[in-house]
């Protein structure tokens, strides 16, 4: 008897980058892995979109769009290169107005893609209408969405098989077009059985000859279980992912899928042993890039948060970069509470980095001291309906804090009416910078906006982790390399033991974390910053948390008066503002833009 030949898309290069590196990867890295999988007969593959487009500007000092033609080119012209969009935040946190989604797709058929995902995180229909449109009218293929997760053990009243069928349903009823239907799990949390029990109900809700699309991650360990369950119930293709990027934070292994379904009634259309050179090929591309251990395990505890695959890796990143990495069991465990009271948006991009900015601020300053202002605007309904009503009193705080009233208005209706969004904006941002304004950079600045801005000005920084080799050589010769890793030692110190650990001008001192710089009259030697003493007469303005300074406001002279911004930090993407706690004037500023700050750390001082 003929086996059912399961259909899939190759994810490494779009999900298993995010997943595994943060989306930091440069293009000329992993083309040869493109081209290996192409000639072992790949014909479907994730090639863009979602993290994958912000980053590249963000970090890579490289064009997404110039990304995208590299990559036609590399698959080929049949390959079927599909991107993920979010309704209309596109491939952003902030939604957008109407012509930017527009934009958005007309630009993606211009750069060779073939197909885009299409959903939204709190499962929204409005939100996807007119981006779903924008989609179709522009010559792609829309692939439309259910977005999936395990609701945190207690909790109930959404992410059921019935509220899937019921947001399928208000696609449906909503006329949106679309060429396929997914059942997206970022989490890779949703238990089997439900997804059995989802697709199976889709399947009868839908004509018979719809094509109907699962995805999942292995992050809490049953992404073949849920694979298999999702074929069983009449799904036509699945996403997997090739080593280095597979397992853990990603989508399943294609060669462990491929062993996982020897002996039962299907199997997948390839050749494995050309796929097993491929891998080769791919792990070889990135054998210089850092392999977070986070990234390729199982986690037990995920579905108590649950923090998706795709946002792991990157949080957990920006965590080590900013040196607070032993404060990621306590958020993980505070994501439990943010999910509870916040309406219960799928943990997905942009919803899962609200969820986890909220509980890296109810770790840093207190339980609900300080409302995160995306997750804020989330509660309050700037992002759409959430599919329960979040908790009134966190409803209240944002209110308070945010200075925002709650609002039921559609995100587009806000978005066309807001100045500073949509393509007048962006055009205005690029002649007042003396940029040129084509369609690209409109898009850029629309979506990326000040690190798109500095991008086409040539001034972006590069953020790729790769582990020096000539440094880990030269570690051979005395012990294990620790290249790419901060060093390590323990101290003696009156006969107690001290950990510590550097890494650049940081230091963490049995978990504390300081800075530490050379100073022009130290004759080279590294010393402690010196502080103010305050005598009544100066005040330090310190920093609440790490980060990096995003902005500096004011210059030394100025007049401040209490309360008025000075500087902005940027942490877990977010952007704080450190306030002047007196009226005085800026007498000193200990820091410059780009510079990574810790707890504590003085970065000014008014004299009052």
């Amino acid at each position: 008897m003929s086996k059912k030949k399961v259909k899939f898309m190759c994810t490494a290069f779009r999900d298993g980058f995010q997943s595994v590196f943060g989306a930091r990867v440069f293009t000329k890295d992993f083309l040869p892995a493109v081209e290996a999988a192409r000639d072992a007969g790949i014909r479907w593959f994730e090639a863009g979109g979602g993290a994958r487009f912000q980053s590249l500007y963000f970090y890579c000092n490289e064009d997404a769009f110039d990304m995208m033609d590299s990559f036609r080119e590399a698959a080929g012209p049949d390959a079927n290169l599909q991107t993920l969009a979010r309704g209309v935040n596109v491939v952003g946190l902030d939604s957008q107005s109407s012509d930017i989604v527009k934009l958005h797709a007309d630009l993606f058929k211009k750069h060779g893609m073939t197909t885009i995902r299409n959903f939204d995180a709190l499962n929204d229909v409005n939100n996807l209408v007119y981006s779903g449109q924008c989609i179709v009218d522009a010559g792609l293929k829309h692939q439309v969405c259910v977005t999936l997760m395990e609701l945190p053990p207690g909790c109930e009243g959404a992410h059921d098989a019935a509220f899937y069928s019921k947001t399928l349903q208000q696609i449906l009823d909503a006329d949106i077009p679309f060429d396929a239907v997914c059942f997206k799990d970022a989490s890779g949390t949703a238990v089997p059985s439900k997804v059995y029990e989802t697709i199976r109900a889709a399947r009868k809700m839908l004509p018979a000859d719809t094509f109907i699309h699962f995805h999942t991650h292995e992050t809490a360990g049953v992404s073949v279980l849920a694979n298999k369950a999702a074929i069983d119930a009449g799904a036509d293709a699945i996403d997997l992912s090739m080593a280095p990027c597979s397992g853990g934070t990603c989508q399943p292994d294609i060669l462990v899928m491929w062993h996982a379904l020897r002996g039962t009634e299907y199997e997948l259309d390839i050749d494995i042993e050309k796929v097993r050179q491929a891998e080769e090929v791919f792990k070889d591309c990135m054998s210089d890039y850092f392999l977070p251990p986070e990234a390729t395990a199982v986690e037990p505890l995920i579905p108590w948060s649950p923090m998706p695959g795709g946002a792991l890796t990157a949080n957990t990143q920006m965590l080590r970069d900013n040196g607070i990495m032993e404060k990621y069991p306590e958020i993980i465990q505070a994501m439990s509470d943010v999910v509870r009271k916040g309406g219960y948006g799928t943990s997905v991009t942009p919803v899962s980095q609200f969820y986890f900015q909220q509980a890296f601020n109810n770790v840093m300053f207190g339980p609900w001291k300080k409302v995160a202002e995306p997750y804020g605007k989330m509660v309050l309904g700037y992002f759409g309906k959430t599919p329960v009503a979040p908790d009134p009193e966190i409803v209240e705080l944002a209110r308070t804090q945010l200075e925002l009233e709650p609002t039921t208005r559609p995100v587009l209706e806000l978005n066309d009416a807001d100045p500073n969004k949509g393509i007048d904006a962006a055009k205005a941002v690029l002649e007042s910078e003396g940029l040129p304004v084509t369609d690209e950079n409109i898009f850029i600045a629309a979506a990326c906006k000040e690190k798109g801005i500095k991008f086409l000005k040539g001034d972006a920084e590069i953020g790729v982790r790769k582990i020096d080799k000539s440094a880990a050589s030269a570690a051979d010769a005395t012990g294990p390399a620790t290249a790419g890793m901060p060093a390590e030692y323990t101290v003696s110190v009156n006969g107690e033991d001290i950990f510590m650990a550097f890494e650049g001008n940081m230091v963490t001192v049995d978990g504390k974390v300081y800075r530490v710089e050379i100073q022009p009259d130290s004759g080279g030697k590294p010393t402690a910053t010196a502080a103010t003493s305050s005598n009544g007469a100066v005040t330090e303005v310190t920093s609440q948390m790490p980060g990096a300074v995003f902005k500096q406001l004011v210059s030394v002279g100025e007049s401040v008066r209490e309360g008025e911004p000075i500087l902005i930090l940027e942490a877990m993407k977010m952007e704080m503002e450190v306030a002047s706690p007196v009226n005085g004037t800026v007498e000193e500023v200990r820091i410059s833009v780009g510079d990574q700050v810790a707890t504590g750390q003085v970065l000014a001082t008014i004299k009052s």
